[in-house]
């Protein structure tokens, strides 16, 4: 028997872009679009209306913007949204804020930046629906958007909007019996993917300016959100963030996230510090975990913690087992919080972690445990 096909409600302005996208989900046997709306107005009221599985939301439109548009269907009928975005510095602000705001994911609306054919495209686009859409359902429906979220691009300790802070379990679970001491940890290096950014935003609120350790991020993103990205982690962050650059010295306290489109390694010699490489065509992810926590393993060893967030697929697994082999500790966020359990469950499964950790608590135990 079939499954019933997932209700799509299209919002944005351009009426080509609107029969492009219809086109392409209608195609596909396991979606519909419902619905199109030419404005964040008409997209609330829609979302309101017809109640779809899933939204596709643009950024700019007249009347109302996409990420207000956001904020008001997760406030009035919470339901997954996935952004479309311009693969530009301002793009990546905007995407940002709409991820804040309650989105699960977003795509460039230039598709020949994400695909090279027509029927990767395809693939890509309704793939990545469905994915928001299974995301969106595991999370309740976004009932942690009960309540109004300021209209401001700030985030403020109080009012940050987490796609990955579902209902926190009471207790932690650890692989091994007894936690180890990781005070001889030199780097900690955190991997994630799709929830990422707001799941960042939780851990690094909580982690104090007396953390006397570098922590690199790798976050699947376009080489034009990282910068972004960075500087909106660096308001919120008691610690230093910005976007790495090649040959940055590994300095205590200081965050590096890696640069998309780029491939970032770690070096524990002279002090340690960061080599930028261009990525090879045949490496999906750029920048991808495995490589950094394949360059940990073989430069820091048994004084390299890593982290796997929230995320699709399996970056990060082969990379762990290296550094596990290397006498590494490897953690995972546990699957109640995740907005995507695919990254934690892949090196979770494998046998490689020492802990699995609710969201909340990952900032002060890389503190407590590793500072």
């Amino acid at each position: 028997m079939a499954l019933p096909k997932l209700k799509v409600l299209v919002v944005d302005d351009s009426g080509f872009f609107q029969r492009r996208v219809t086109e392409i989900i209608n195609a596909d046997a396991r979606l519909e679009v419902i619905a199109t709306a030419s404005n964040g107005r008409e997209g609330v009221e829609k979302a309101l209306a017809l109640k779809p599985d899933v939204i596709t939301m643009d950024y700019e439109m007249p009347v109302m913007d996409g990420v207000t548009a956001v904020r008001n269907i997760m406030n009035q009928c919470p339901t997954p949204v996935l952004m479309f975005s311009s693969l530009t510095y301002e793009g990546a602000r905007i995407t940002l804020d709409a991820l804040e705001a309650g989105a699960i994911d977003f795509l460039s609306k230039q598709f020949d930046a994400i695909a090279a054919s027509e029927a990767q495209l395809h693939k890509t686009l309704t793939d990545k629906i469905c994915e928001v859409a299974a995301a969106g359902k595991k999370a309740g429906v976004r009932k942690s958007f009960s309540t109004p979220i300021p209209n401001s691009t700030s985030i403020s300790n109080n009012t940050v909007a987490s796609n990955a802070a579902l209902v926190r379990p009471q207790v932690m679970r650890s692989a091994t019996p007894a936690s180890k001491s990781l005070r001889h940890v030199e780097v900690v290096i955190i991997g994630t993917s799709t929830g990422g950014p707001a799941a960042l935003q939780t851990i690094f609120k909580q982690i104090p300016a007396s953390f006397a350790k570098p922590i690199v991020i790798v976050q699947h993103m376009p080489g034009s959100f990282t910068k972004a990205f960075a500087e909106r982690l660096n308001k919120l962050s008691p610690l230093t963030v910005s976007e790495a650059k090649q040959g940055d010295k590994l300095k205590p306290g200081h965050v590096y996230v890696a640069p998309g489109g780029m491939q970032l390694m770690v070096d524990s010699r002279n002090g340690g510090c960061i080599h930028i490489h261009e990525s090879d065509d045949r490496i999906s992810y750029r920048p991808s975990v495995d490589i950094a926590l394949a360059s940990a393993a073989k430069h820091f060893g048994r004084k390299a913690l890593a982290v796997i967030l929230t995320g699709m697929g399996s970056d990060g697994k082969e990379g762990a087992h290296l550094l596990k082999q290397a006498g590494g500790t490897i953690w995972a966020q546990d699957e109640a919080s995740c907005v995507i359990y695919g990254m934690p469950m892949a090196v979770a499964k494998a046998g490689l972690v020492e802990k699995i950790i609710p969201l909340d608590a990952i900032g002060p135990m890389i503190f407590d445990e590793a500072g």
